[in-house]
């Protein structure tokens, strides 16, 4: 039986008028792939000497930067650059906008300009999403222990279609699951439902801890909680995960939070 493709183009500018303008963040969570230390570093100095900078100066903020927590036994390393936008004009417009500033060129220019045999990463994946309106913005933890003991969980839901994820969404929003985190003190950065990307249905959020040991704690309180038992056992919230994915950072130093 052959696969079958259905191609759907949508500028993404026609979606902001109505759909994305409720005052909610737009993410884009920016994957670099790499697989050589000479790639990471020079990658790691345009971000931080660069990119980030150039952010700040247009007024997006914050940005968090992080590596997985696996990268040494990894053979293609990762890197994963967290941006919120106000807008989705703000996040079309942002490319047009660092070409002309000479000081973002001037500073990342070894990155910008690199040879093709000489390419500072593998390839860019981008996933592009709207907050919850629960959580409408991105919210910086408020931890200030050891960044190199933290633990930033990185958690992807899919559902088996578009409707079954708007219900899961519903279940965070309406159905009380954020307030349920926030009052666990589970410092949640964000929520947000994938408007763009590879693995779509699908929502993703960001929740940080100390360290492993208060993650597993916090984890073990959740499901044992009396609301998410209630929540859980509702009939209208059955069934609206097909796949979880779980995935563990640790924040660089130059990250915001």
């Amino acid at each position: 039986m052959k696969k079958t493709t259905l191609l759907l183009f949508i500028p993404l500018i026609l979606l902001s008028s109505k759909l994305l303008s409720q005052n909610k963040d737009i993410y884009q969570i920016k994957t670099y792939l790499m697989n050589t230390e000479q790639q990471m570093e020079t990658t790691e100095n345009f971000l931080k000497d660069a990119y980030l900078p150039a952010l700040k100066r247009l007024g997006i903020k914050p940005v968090g930067v992080f590596k997985p927590k696996t990268i040494e036994s990894d053979s293609i390393k990762k890197m994963m650059v967290l941006i919120p936008f106000s807008s989705l004009e703000q996040f079309s417009g942002l490319d047009n906008q660092l070409s002309n500033d000479n000081v973002y060129l001037t500073a990342g220019a070894h990155y910008l300009n690199a040879p093709f045999n000489e390419k500072p990463y593998l390839r860019i994946e981008s996933t592009l999403l709207q907050a919850f309106s629960e959580h409408p913005h991105v919210t910086p933890t408020p931890l200030t222990g050891p960044r190199d003991e933290r633990v930033y969980e990185l958690r992807s839901y899919e559902a088996s279609t578009e409707a079954i994820l708007k219900n899961k969404i519903e279940m965070f929003n309406k159905g009380g699951e954020v307030k349920l985190f926030g009052s666990l003190n589970f410092n949640a950065v964000f929520y947000g439902e994938v408007i763009s990307g590879n693995n779509m249905p699908n929502l993703m959020y960001m929740t940080t801890f100390s360290n492993q040991t208060s993650r597993d704690e916090l984890w073990k309180v959740f499901f044992s909680s009396p609301e998410w038992k209630v929540l859980s056992a509702k009939t209208e919230y059955k069934n609206n995960v097909s796949k979880a994915d779980i995935m563990f950072f640790t924040p660089t130093e130059y990250s915001d939070y």
